[in-house]
């Protein structure tokens, strides 16, 4: 069995927790979590141990280590993986992230790579709201390739981000338009999937953004498109809501351990 531990607590992981208990990641204990709300934390140690199946909630992230788990899933933020994933890597623990906007930093990107190489680890970019990394991947190795990423939202997402004012209550409009790393800089939950893509295929500093805000629209639609003088692939995803993104989680943590890896 591999020992899991979660980062994180709120609806996603507890979708991850969910498939532990289901059979799901019949390959995996749920040993440990960790939140800075005690009381999701607590919330998901329960329902594992309604279940049978010992789990405990560690105050800090060096009591999570201490498990010496296998895998970590980060369902937090951008700035808790920056904090955790080289402690964890040198620890021997692998990690499933979500909050892939923290690899648009490149310095930081480098420092990741070199420590997993170094300490035999891995981190697993789970696909969120978006996909087709497999296409994104190949066209880019083909050469001459050239990447694009849209996004719509609906005006209440955004109310308390930087970009918003009133006008967009009741017109639709461009509210962000630049790179990848430029959006993870303005955005910096709110697109980490368009960091994914670029990681995928151009790179953050190639990837061109856009984000359009619709009035009225419920959810989120991600639009990657890549050509290159062969290939021209457009992947369109539209979510209700982010259960998509904790569903990621769990079909990269079959695949690490399936014998067939799609």
């Amino acid at each position: 069995m591999k020992k899991l531990v979660i980062v994180g607590c709120g609806h996603l992981a507890e979708i991850v927790a969910d498939a532990v208990v289901s059979g799901l990641l019949a390959e995996y204990d749920l040993v440990g979590v960790y939140s800075r709300t005690a009381s999701k934390a607590d919330r998901i140690v329960t329902k594992m141990q309604q279940h049978g199946k010992p789990c405990v909630a560690c105050a800090t992230l060096e009591d999570l280590l201490a498990l010496k788990p296998d895998y970590l899933v980060e369902s937090a933020s951008p700035a808790a993986m920056k904090a955790l994933a080289l402690p964890t890597l040198k620890n021997g623990t692998s990690i499933v992230t979500l909050s892939i906007g923290a690899l648009a930093d490149t310095a930081f990107y480098q420092e990741v790579m070199e420590t997993a190489k170094a300490h035999g680890t891995r981190v697993y970019i789970a696909s969120g709201a978006t996909g087709g990394f497999d296409v994104l991947r190949t066209a880019t190795l083909m050469g001459n390739a050239s990447a694009r990423f849209f996004n719509e939202k609906g005006q209440a997402a955004l109310r308390r981000s930087s970009v918003y004012d009133p006008s967009m209550e009741t017109e639709k409009r461009v509210v962000f338009s630049g790179t990848a790393r430029e959006a993870i800089g303005v955005f910096p939950t709110g697109l980490n999937v368009s960091v994914a893509a670029s990681l995928a295929s151009v790179g953050p500093e190639n990837m061109q953004v856009i984000m359009q805000s619709t009035p009225g629209f419920r959810g989120d639609t991600q639009r990657v498109e890549i050509e290159n003088d062969q290939v021209h692939a457009v992947i369109d995803v539209y979510s209700a809501t982010a259960e998509i993104a904790g569903w990621s989680v769990v079909s990269t943590l079959i695949n690490i351990v399936s014998p067939i890896v799609f």
